[in-house]
Order: structure tokens, then sequence, then C-alpha cells
């Protein structure tokens, strides 16, 4: 038998990585301020420690997601985000998905995440005794595993869920019903994929920006220290404040300036 003296080296490459990444994950827990835990040194290494600090939404049955105006915020090469996310994608380890709160918002969500969000509204589903349910697993075997871009088309979806079944209008209807696709205004025969359950927690999305940047702009120099705002409340979002911050700090709405006693948040000018 040999000696396993080599046995770190040995390892696979994507475990060592993710070992890594725990470990980073595990010193950067909901404990520090955000001041703290800004930037990261990569994009998945973002995406882990932004999925654990995801806030807990009452009464609102939901997986952690992660937008991609956050990413831009913490990691520092906006690049190197859209390159490392691309590559993600492609090895199915996440989805990204276009959202209604504004023409560049896109969300990001682990794949086992999504596929656990998508067992959620099935197991609803069969408490009410609704028929067609076979077409949520044609879903995710034919289609999910096959079309990685953010949307699909009504014929190529009809195709890949007739892979094992006869498609009926009612398994569409039952997937948009579910949350799991949504109709594009612009083309009808076009569907974005789509996160279950995300709807009221997008409309506190897009009320909470509005809070933070009319609290701001209420203020004299239309700035307020990091540290500061990050303990406020927000009445109108379930989302919490540091979800917020790296959304409107990466989507250019608000700047961060290093200042010797810490860092300000401040409203972007332009």
């Amino acid at each position: 038998m040999k000696n396993d003296t080599n046995s770190d080296s040995s390892k696979p490459k994507k475990r060592r990585r993710d070992e890594e990444i725990e470990a980073e994950s595990s010193s950067s827990d909901r404990t520090l301020s955000l001041e703290e835990n800004l930037t990261f040194s990569d994009t998945l290494v973002a995406l882990r420690i932004m999925r654990a600090q995801f806030p807990h939404i009452d009464k609102v049955s939901i997986r952690p997601f992660i937008l991609q105006s956050q990413l831009y915020s913490s990691v520092n090469d906006r690049t190197q985000v859209d390159r490392e996310l691309e590559s993600l994608r492609r090895e199915r380890v996440l989805r990204v998905f276009k959202l209604n709160t504004g023409q560049d918002d896109h969300a990001i969500m682990f794949l086992d995440d999504y596929l656990n969000q998508i067992e959620c509204v099935v197991k609803r589903m069969e408490e009410k005794k609704q028929v067609n349910l076979e077409v949520f697993e044609w879903f995710q075997t034919h289609v999910l595993d096959s079309k990685l871009e953010p949307s699909v088309g009504h014929e190529e979806l009809c195709s890949l869920l007739s892979i094992v079944g006869k498609v009926k209008d009612e398994h569409i209807s039952l997937l948009i019903n579910a949350g799991i696709l949504t109709r594009q205004l612009i083309d009808p025969d076009m569907y974005w994929f789509a996160i279950p359950n995300i709807g009221s927690v997008l409309k506190g999305l897009s009320q909470g920006r509005k809070e933070i940047i009319s609290f701001l702009n209420r203020r004299k120099y239309k700035e307020m220290m990091l540290a500061l705002l990050e303990k406020k409340h927000l009445r109108f979002s379930p989302l919490d404040m540091r979800f917020h911050l790296r959304d409107l700090i990466g989507s250019g709405h608000l700047k961060t300036i290093h200042t010797p006693t810490g860092l300000v948040v401040q409203i972007s000018k332009d």
C-alpha cells in the first residue's frame, strides 16, 4: 500500500478550492460589519459569503440570491466578475435571472438552491392535488440542464419538454403559475426563467432602494458614515441594509469615500 504523504496536493483542484472558500466564509460571518467585509478576492468567494449573509425574510419561502450589482461592489474588477460568473454558469454551479426591477438587474442563485426552491413549489402543488406535475421533472432534467441562458423560446421549450412526454398547454401554464417562467412583454413567444416566490421581495428591493436614496438626499452633504448607515432599520424592505448598500454601491447610485474615521457612503453626483 502506497504511503499517502502527498494527499493534499493530490486532492482535486475543485475540492481544495471549496475548502479555501469554506474557510474564508466561516471567517466572514454576519458578525463582521460591512466595512470590514466589503470586498472579496474573487467572485465565488463573494457569492458564497453573500449567500451566507442573505437576510431571513418572514412569511416568504425563498432561498438566498445575490444581485449582480452586489458582486460589482464586492470584487474590484468588473471584468473578472463577468468572466468568472460566465464560467460558473457554464459549469452549472449557478443560474442568472433577469429581474423586472430595472433594465440591468440580474439575480444569481446557486443551482442547488434553485432546485430546492422549485421542489418547495411542487410540494405545495402536490398538497393541493394539482395534476400534470410531471412537467416539473421534465423541466429540471431537460430544460434547466441544456438551457443555461436567462431565457428560452416557446418552440424550444416545448421541444425540450417533449423529449420525455407529450407537452400540453396546461404544462406550460403550470410552469408560469408556479413562478418558474415569465412571459417577456416585448415577445410573448419568449420566456424568462424566474425564481418562484420572489415577487414580494422584489417589491421590497425597489422600495428599499428609494428609501435609502431619499434618506441620504435629505442629509446636508448627501452622505453618512457606512458604519452608522448599516445600523439603520429600513421601513419598506424585508431585505437588510447590508443587502441594499452592496446593491446601490455596485450599481453606481452610491459611492464610498475613505476617510481617517472610516468609510463614508455618498450619493453619486452623476
